[in-house]
């Protein structure tokens, strides 16, 4: 059931190993068949070294196992959350990237400070408020995949493709598992970026028309920048 969404599933969590964002077991990717209703995502605490495509979860958007012999990440309520409140995404990342992680753990949104920045997120990458004691005593997951629904009232989830959890790490989400990782990727860069920028001075954001320039000259009706 699903074999290419299993395989661009693994490819993802094994291209985060790769790209240097998670290490051991900290990260989890996932894709989704919308018109079958059910998301493919990483077995938890399995060795990324050990990892098969045949190890991939099955469930449906209520969180029922619908096939897989191993339990899903213990991330999977929060990667349902946001499949069900975000229509039009395909595939999520979650790592422990370190520069991005940072920022969240000092519950700091990542501010636009240049043009790298304006090409995939349209303004501040946002950090979620910290979860009540409450919430972490209860259905903690379901709870961090609400506070990013919350958090994204007033803003479009497609320009700005991922989130900081205060206290915790990033998440990221694209049309496919593929797209996830490279925003994911884009975003370890640009909080790396951001945070030299403050310990050199700067702590104004890019002008907006700049903004606009960079991010629309790649998204939306008049882009022009690459192929078609």
């Amino acid at each position: 059931m699903l074999e290419g969404l299993k395989e661009d599933v693994l490819k993802a969590n094994l291209d985060l190993v790769k790209h240097g964002l998670v290490v051991f077991t900290w990260g989890n990717a996932s894709g989704i068949d919308r018109e079958k209703g059910l998301v493919v995502i990483k077995p938890s605490g399995v060795s990324y070294d050990d990892m098969k495509a045949d190890d991939m979860v099955v469930l449906d958007l209520e969180g029922n196992k619908v096939e897989g012999n191993l339990k899903p990440s213990s991330d999977t309520p929060t990667h349902l959350v946001l499949y069900n409140n975000f229509p039009d995404i395909g595939g999520i990342v979650h790592t422990h990237s370190e520069w991005a992680t940072s920022w969240a753990q000092a519950g700091r949104p990542i501010p636009a400070y240049g043009t790298t920045h304006a090409d995939y997120f349209y303004g501040e990458i946002p950090c979620t408020r910290v979860l009540s004691k409450e919430e972490i005593d209860g259905s903690y997951e379901k709870a961090t995949g609400e506070v990013i629904v919350d958090k994204f009232k007033n803003i479009d989830y497609k320009a700005v493709p991922g989130v900081l959890l205060s206290n915790h790490a990033p998440f990221t989400w694209g049309k496919d598992p593929d797209e996830a990782v490279h925003n994911a990727v884009v975003m370890e860069q640009v909080a790396k970026m951001a945070f030299r920028n403050e310990v050199l001075g700067n702590k104004t954001p890019v002008d907006s028309y700049m903004l606009d320039k960079h991010y629309f000259r790649k998204h939306g009706k008049n882009a022009y920048y690459g192929q078609k």
